[in-house]
């Protein structure tokens, strides 16, 4: 097996601040929390940026200026840029990041979804910031697009860039968006997919599921034309990251996708969930992957050619 690739995933845009007190908000906060996740054994930190004073999803390029910088210059780490942005965002606005930055890598989301965060709402006591109940209330009318015309555009940036497509799988269809790309020839194996598993509006994180998702990839693309990481959504995310541990498939953890260290207990930062998973590698015998190794395994261009 190819050593285990731990990526962070630091903030995101679906974890609202009222959910957890240790969501790190700030430019600087995020970037530290990314350095302390690298250090505790992630290869890749995955990138939002929010507005410092309330947290709200951000596409400010200056935002991003200052996360992307502070976490270069501290750190070897992997840097993967979210064009997934935040709820009412042009793919243009979500995927700004892109041709101004020039990253290593990026999320590449394969299709629309219903993409629900309204079931938080009944465990929120009170919200710490003004737009954050509309924000998740209003989810239950919100489908995050993903059209073919979309798709064309991130698949013209991301080569334009160099910038590796980090491909989010939500649902087995995208599977079969995907398998369009690569016979219009938009997208050339070799391939990174991202199974997102566990999202109200996308295929739920069971072991049968995640089993199907890699052997219809299989079936598609040929086993040695991509590699393959698992989101694990809330209660799911150390399930399917032992079933990905022990299949061979790389692991994604953090705060944007789930806030607990265990049932009931609020992970106090994303190195807890990083170590979490580190540790379960040990314990299947599975060596963890540096930056280098994940720049080998994935083909990365290297720091050094980024715009930032």
């Amino acid at each position: 097996m190819q050593k285990l690739i731990i990526t962070a995933a630091i903030t995101g845009a679906a974890t609202i601040p009222s959910l957890t007190p240790y969501l790190p908000l700030t430019p600087e906060q995020i970037a530290d929390s990314a350095i302390e996740a690298a250090e505790a054994g992630a290869a890749i930190v995955h990138i939002h940026a929010r507005r410092p004073e309330d947290g709200l999803p951000s596409s400010d390029p200056e935002h991003f200026r200052q996360i992307l910088t502070k976490i270069k210059n501290n750190s070897d780490v992997v840097i993967c840029v979210t064009t997934g942005g935040g709820v009412g965002m042009t793919v243009e606005e979500r995927a700004r990041a892109v041709p101004i930055f020039s990253p290593e890598m990026c999320s590449f989301n394969m299709g629309s979804i219903n993409f629900a965060l309204h079931t938080a709402i009944p465990a929120i006591k009170e919200f710490r910031f003004p737009w954050e109940k509309q924000y998740i209330e209003m989810s239950r009318d919100f489908v995050f697009k993903n059209t073919f015309k979309d798709l064309e555009y991130l698949a013209k940036i991301t080569k334009e860039n160099r910038t590796r497509p980090e491909l989010e799988i939500y649902d087995v269809g995208h599977l079969y968006n995907l398998d369009y790309l690569v016979g219009a020839g938009l997208m050339t194996p070799p391939m990174h997919m991202q199974f997102v598993m566990g999202v109200l509006g996308g295929i739920r994180g069971t072991p049968e599921d995640l089993t199907y998702l890699v052997q219809r990839a299989q079936l598609l693309f040929g086993a040695d034309n991509f590699s393959w990481s698992v989101i694990g959504v809330g209660a799911a995310e150390i399930n399917l990251s032992t079933m990905a541990i022990h299949m061979g498939g790389h692991v994604r953890v953090g705060l944007e996708d789930n806030i607990y260290l265990r049932k009931g207990v609020l992970a106090e930062s994303n190195a807890q969930l990083v170590k979490k998973v580190v540790a379960l590698a040990e314990v299947l015998d599975r060596p963890v992957a540096t930056p280098a190794d994940a720049r080998s395994i994935l083909g990365l261009k290297g720091k050094d050619k980024t715009g930032f």
